[in-house]
């Protein structure tokens, strides 16, 4: 069996994820499929991600291709978890993951709604999901609060969990409009704030095309070996969230290959790309909590030593902000109230790495400018640096 050892996984890693200068990219659709999609439940990690890939980051450039162009589209995906693809990939997360997480969406609200007792059921909310995107359609777009100002039935109020000890009163509101977006019915627009917010308006838009699961998996698997391979079969179920059997039955449809890892587990990368990648010169990057060069996999030994873990996660297992250096986490990083990037090292990096890493740090305080960054998952390294 051919043998791709952890050194040429870095450099794969540095090179595909656009982090080493000489490969950034000038579009930000392009990041976006190089990492194959972007982690999105924080609204600063999506740009932070993105313009650590750009040879000209900014703030313009993005809002340019999330709101005007549209060429990129956040979606309810995989791991139930909001990421933004490339509208040109869209339509295959859509079929491959976003459907099934929409249907269960949908039976869980409807379950609610019975149990809540006072008559509302399917029709209900369809009458309910109607209103509301011909109140988007005639407006153009929305805050959640306007919406439940315009439909009444937003205004809604059910008890879930009746009778047991989480029972609890919630607007259905927020729920409506989960379910809209993810089938694609509406979608993310500005947000009501900076960049930063997650506060955002609502916009009608079409669903995806129709197409088979089971092709679109075959599509995703291709895109993750490409991006993230080699990886091992526990890493691609756990990245898409699918089943084993869905996992290996896309696997095969690709044609992946196998390769030996370092440790002797069995990776698999794209047809035709056992050999080797050519090296990146020496690089640095700043990376935000969740970013994907983070979470591409779920065993991070390549990357990662097991004693810097506990400072860089927190205790749910989400990754912090992150300091790189030539496809290793070497650090953690945050941005203080008065605007300073500040980081630590966790292994030497010798001088010329610490002046990529300031050098990082300098890039990334100039397009950031006064906005204020704090992740929405808080890990023992970034607290410590902010305190």
């Amino acid at each position: 069996m051919h043998r791709i050892d952890d050194e040429q996984r870095r450099i794969r890693l540095g090179r595909r994820h656009l982090l080493a200068p000489s490969v950034r990219a000038s579009s930000v659709p392009a990041v976006a499929d190089a990492v194959v999609a972007l982690h999105s439940t924080d609204a600063a990690t999506l740009h932070l991600s993105v313009c650590a890939r750009l040879s000209e980051p900014g703030v313009t450039l993005m809002e340019r291709a999330l709101y005007d162009e549209v060429s990129l589209v956040r979606l309810l995906s995989m791991r139930n978890t909001l990421f933004t693809v490339s509208s040109g990939f869209a339509p295959f997360v859509d079929a491959a993951n976003a459907r099934a997480v929409a249907a269960k969406e949908r039976r869980t609200f409807l379950k609610h709604l019975e149990a809540d007792g006072k008559g509302l059921d399917a029709r209900w909310l369809a009458d309910a999901e109607q209103e509301t995107v011909a109140v988007l359609a005639e407006r153009g777009r929305a805050s959640g609060s306007e919406l439940s100002a315009a439909v009444p039935a937003l205004r809604t109020k059910i008890t879930v969990f009746p009778g047991t000890r989480q029972e609890t009163v919630q607007g259905v509101a927020s729920r409506v409009i989960r379910l809209l977006a993810a089938e694609g019915r509406i979608r993310r627009d500005r947000p009501r704030g900076s960049w930063t917010s997650s506060q955002f308006r609502w916009t009608a838009s079409d669903p995806w095309p129709s197409s088979s699961p089971a092709t679109a998996q075959a599509e995703v698997a291709r895109r993750w070996l490409h991006a993230y391979g080699p990886g091992t079969e526990v890493d691609l179920k756990w990245w898409t969230g699918w089943g084993l059997r869905e996992t290996r039955t896309a696997l095969a449809a690709v044609g992946a290959e196998e390769a030996l890892l370092d440790g002797g587990a069995a990776g698999w990368v794209a047809p035709g790309d056992l050999g080797p990648e050519p090296p990146v010169e020496p690089w640095a990057a700043l990376l935000p909590s969740l970013d994907p060069s983070a979470m591409g996999w779920a065993d991070r030994g390549f990357q990662l030593q097991a004693d810097h873990r506990p400072a860089l996660f927190d205790r749910a297992g989400n990754i912090g902000p992150t300091v790189w250096w030539n496809g290793r986490i070497v650090g953690g990083w945050a941005q203080r109230a008065d605007g300073e990037i500040v980081w630590r090292l966790l292994s030497d990096v010798g001088q010329d790495g610490a002046a990529l890493i300031e050098s990082e740090a300098s890039r990334l305080t100039a397009w950031v400018g006064d906005t204020r960054i704090t992740p929405r998952f808080r890990t023992p390294m970034e607290r410590e640096l902010t305190a």
